[in-house]
């Protein structure tokens, strides 16, 4: 089961292609420097796991 669902995703950001974009984006600047991690406890074990959890959560958002 997917984790945060596809729904969770979508209250924060209107495209899912930009959901993709923003967690690709953000899961590569984890993998660099994994110290920054923003939520207190997570879910997931990956880094593109992470990044979902962080756009979910409303910590992540896109600058327009």
């Amino acid at each position: 089961m997917l984790y945060p669902a596809g729904h969770e995703l979508k209250k924060n950001v209107d495209s899912k292609y930009l959901v993709v974009t923003m967690a690709a984006k953000r899961a590569r600047q984890l993998q660099e420097h994994p110290e920054d991690l923003i939520l207190d406890s997570y879910v997931s074990k990956t880094n593109v796991g992470y990044s979902l959890e962080e756009i979910a959560a409303g910590k992540v958002t896109v600058h327009k």
